[in-house]
């Protein structure tokens, strides 16, 4: 017959130690046990039982850490609400949020659907980098917003579909409750454009980026200072390639070039960079204005 062995409980484990310890304090120097009986709670070893094989001392703590959301990146789904739900919630493209065009509203709050949980990584950005930060997939909240992106006309111009005012609100309510509870920085709240200009466009320059900067979400310079940087030219006066080039790298557009040219590549990131801080002009040119507000936003974030 097999003798079952004793099931000792996480109570008597503490006992047991605390009595070791006692013991071995009598047979060395009595003059220390007071200092040991003397000892506070709070200085005692947290312990946490992991599973059935092995206990965590929770003791310590390193400093060297962060959260593991940086970023949280818009979109637009460029399909309707059906076809867009179809999409995301299939096996290769998914998002954390997804906001319909026309919002369901209960109590007076939105109705935002979770299609994956903020613990758990949505395939959304991509190939993506931001300020030095690679496949931001991994730390990054993804949110899309069901809106038709646009429709390229023969004129080689291109139709752009409208957000709706319900849609604004909805996502500008969400937004504040994922920046706050994740401590996302102002100039870390990106459109996927910002984080892969050489490929995308969402979340499009009719994304109202200074409306919602008026509520706190993101980031936008003030007037002043790019009025200060502006330094009496015309916007729309050229400027120096290379210090386009290189505010934008220091702002967190980290894959443009640095050989003062304004070759395709260039051209397409400050497109990007226009469309979400100037979207009246979002030509890619390096003009005076596009290098202000750059600087006014590096003054204002980045010091």
């Amino acid at each position: 017959m097999q003798t079952k062995k004793p099931v000792l409980s996480r109570g008597y484990l503490y006992q047991t130690i605390v009595l070791s310890t006692s013991q071995l304090v009598l047979a060395g120097c009595s003059n220390t046990m007071s200092a040991k009986l003397a000892e506070s709670p709070a200085s005692r070893p947290a312990y946490e039982k992991m599973a059935e094989h092995y206990l965590l001392n929770t003791s310590f703590t390193a400093q060297g850490q962060d959260e593991r959301i940086r970023f949280v990146i818009l979109h637009y789904t460029a399909l309707n609400q059906t076809d867009s739900l179809a999409m995301l919630t299939g096996p290769q493209v998914s998002t954390h949020y997804l906001v319909p065009e026309k919002p369901q509203w209960r109590g007076g709050e939105p109705v935002i659907m979770q299609l994956v949980p903020e613990n758990k990584r949505a395939w959304h950005a991509g190939v993506s980098s931001w300020g030095g930060w690679r496949a931001l997939n991994a730390s990054s909240v993804g949110v899309e917003m069901v809106n038709r992106g646009y429709t390229e006309l023969s004129s080689g111009w291109r139709q752009w579909y409208p957000y709706t005012a319900q849609q604004i609100e909805a996502v500008s309510i969400l937004l504040k409750d994922v920046i706050a509870r994740n401590r996302i920085e102002p100039y870390n709240v990106l459109g996927h454009s910002d984080v892969a200009p050489l490929r995308k466009s969402d979340p499009g320059p009719l994304f109202p980026w200074e409306q919602l900067a008026s509520k706190g979400i993101g980031a936008w310079p003030d007037q002043q200072v790019v009025e200060k940087h502006l330094a009496g030219r015309a916007p729309k006066q050229a400027a120096v390639v290379l210090e386009v080039q290189k505010s934008l790298k220091r702002y967190g557009y980290d894959q443009i070039p640095q050989t003062g040219e304004l070759d395709e590549d260039t051209r397409k990131t400050i497109s990007a960079f226009q469309m979400h801080f100037r979207p009246s002009d979002y030509s890619g040119n390096a003009d005076a204005q596009t290098e202000a507000i750059a600087k006014a936003l590096l003054e204002k974030y980045r010091q």
